[in-house]
């Protein structure tokens, strides 16, 4: 852990995960980087400008170092006739979708953040669902800004090392929220932490970030013991005063066993894992109809919102990872961090 907390200058290896769709906050974010970790902007969702924003928002809250994560972009998949038309039936408030981005849209968006992430030089950039090419890898090292890949196997993990990562999260299968895999397997890379983190020890010579189902000091404690050089952690910092994820979320956390999630696309044509609810239960043999990332999640937002402005978690995305059985109570920031360090 010390040569890693050493290169981003932060007191404790633990990395709140940059969680796309509202619920990391500019506060959230400063607050574990003032008390000694890296706090993480997600700017999946957000336009370049707004991520921008964001940025200076943290900037003014805290002067420790702090990360932003990017989606880099992917070839959308070709949609079957017959799927579009079953779910414009099928999901509420369609009509109210925003229209579905073009390829080239998503990477003017991508291309915009880059170099926004460029011009407010901040501290480290950490990037899901693809490894950037060599330009954007090379622009940014110019500025001094440290990068973080997101693997699921260990053949992403040594590619994101050769590319140039200066460290990458091994996500294990146990994570809430999107799956980060990029490269074709025989299986389906939802291979468990630990399991992960010592095939990718021995081979992968980049400091690794654990993340998946740690949410105390004795599962941080486990996956550093077996090789990790920090944690990530999504779940524990969602159950938190600075989250803004909505209150009949939180109470979800609080309520739900780790058996009680489950991996789906129904809700954004992308593995991730969440609490399952009616929706999921009822529509889960529909899985194979689900139309591809973007798409799928446009579609379901919507849906989403208006669940949470009305208190229905039951048409939410509730994602969390197994570990959520162990969140017994709503902390400050400043109360996760010192049960996480604590000795």
């Amino acid at each position: 852990m010390g040569e890693f907390t050493a290169l981003l200058q932060i007191e404790h290896g633990i990395i709140q995960a940059p969680m796309a769709g509202g619920a990391v906050t500019s506060q959230l974010v400063a607050a574990v980087s003032q008390y000694g970790g890296l706090g993480s902007l997600a700017s999946g969702y957000v336009q370049p400008e707004k991520m921008r924003q964001q940025i200076r928002q943290v900037k003014q809250l805290t002067s420790r170092p702090f990360q932003v994560n990017v989606f880099v972009p992917e070839p959308i998949s070709e949609t079957k006739t017959e799927d579009v038309s079953f779910w414009t039936d099928r999901l509420p408030v369609i009509q109210e979708a925003q229209m579905i981005p073009r390829e080239e849209e998503l990477w003017k968006d991508y291309e915009q953040k880059i170099k926004i992430l460029q011009e407010e030089e901040v501290p480290a950039v950490s990037f899901t669902f693809a490894c950037p090419n060599e330009q954007t890898i090379h622009h940014l090292k110019q500025k001094g800004i440290f990068l973080i890949g997101t693997a699921t196997t260990k053949e992403e993990a040594l590619l994101l090392e050769e590319k140039g990562m200066d460290a990458v999260v091994l996500q294990g299968s146990e994570a809430g929220g999107h799956r980060g895999t990029f490269l074709p397997s025989k299986g389906d890379a939802l291979q468990g932490l630990f399991c992960l983190i010592s095939d990718v020890r021995s081979v992968c010579h980049i400091p690794l970030i654990a993340a998946g189902g740690i949410t105390d000091r004795t599962t941080m404690k486990a996956a550093l013991a077996l090789g990790a050089d920090a944690v990530q952690i999504g779940t524990r910092f969602l159950a938190s005063q600075e989250s803004a994820a909505a209150d009949v979320y939180k109470k979800a956390l609080l309520q739900a066993e780790g058996s009680e999630t489950a991996m789906t696309r129904l809700f954004s044509g992308k593995k991730a894992r969440g609490i399952v609810n009616q929706w999921m239960e009822e529509e889960r043999r529909n899985e194979d109809r689900v139309l591809p990332y973007p798409i799928q999640h446009v579609w379901t937002t919507p849906m989403r919102k208006a669940a949470a402005a009305a208190g229905n978690r039951e048409q939410m995305a509730l994602w969390a990872g197994q570990g959520v059985g162990r969140i017994l109570s709503i902390l400050t920031v400043e109360e996760i961090m010192h049960e996480l360090t604590q000795k």
